[in-house]
């Protein structure tokens, strides 16, 4: 689990920096390659990341991460069928618990990025495509490279991702079931307010110290 959660942390934050750099017509393999390097680099030379300063963390991504992720698509697809029963004020509470949920569960992960190096294998895709699988690995230094895969979707401000497979399990379907679990005992109001419970527990926890 803990793998796990140093893995989405390293996807999640992928696309977290060098925005004002990003070339408009870069190939999303490009695009993504260069700015999890980016990424690596950062979290390991920032001293404070390093000392599990989640608000360190939580600031990057706040500032940075939105260019690149769809947010709302992902809350969507999480949500599944009820995400049209939502009234538009829920979906918009909803994918912003949702995008909090993630930062900070990963947020203090980024501590435990050491030696890890991602490679990228070459993309499948028709350059007409507009959705896109990029496909990576993470090259750990004990045991085996770990698959690490974006579904990202071209859009009208640019190449997104909405999805993540770690380990062969995809982000959106690792949420999706407890979404359902939760509104079918409280509506979409009720998963609101789980979420955002989650989130005030998690935003008082201690900072981890990197080992």
């Amino acid at each position: 689990m803990k793998l796990m959660k140093q893995l989405l942390a390293m996807a999640t934050i992928a696309f977290a920096t060098a925005a004002q750099a990003a070339p408009a017509v870069e190939a999303p393999d490009v695009l993504v390659k260069r700015i999890s390097q980016d990424v690596i680099d950062t979290a390991k030379a920032d001293k404070a990341i390093q000392a599990g300063d989640i608000k360190r963390v939580t600031e990057l991504v706040e500032s940075k991460i939105l260019p690149y992720v769809d947010f709302q698509r992902m809350t969507a697809l999480a949500a599944g069928r009820f995400w049209r029963d939502a009234t538009p004020d829920q979906q918009k509470q909803l994918s912003a618990e949702f995008r909090t949920l993630l930062i900070y569960t990963y947020s203090g992960a980024l501590s435990q990025i050491k030696n890890e190096t991602v490679e990228f294998k070459p993309m499948r895709a028709d350059p007409a495509d507009t959705e896109v699988e990029v496909r990576s690995q993470v090259n750990v230094a004990r045991g085996e490279p770990v698959p690490l895969n974006y579904r990202v979707a071209k859009t009208p401000s640019g190449w997104k991702i909405y999805d993540i497979n770690v380990l062969g399990a995809w982000l959106v379907e690792t949420y999706k079931s407890s979404f359902a679990s939760e509104i079918s005992k409280g509506g979409i109001d009720g998963l609101i307010k789980t979420l955002q419970a989650k989130n005030k527990a998690l935003a008082s926890r201690p900072a981890v110290k990197a080992k």
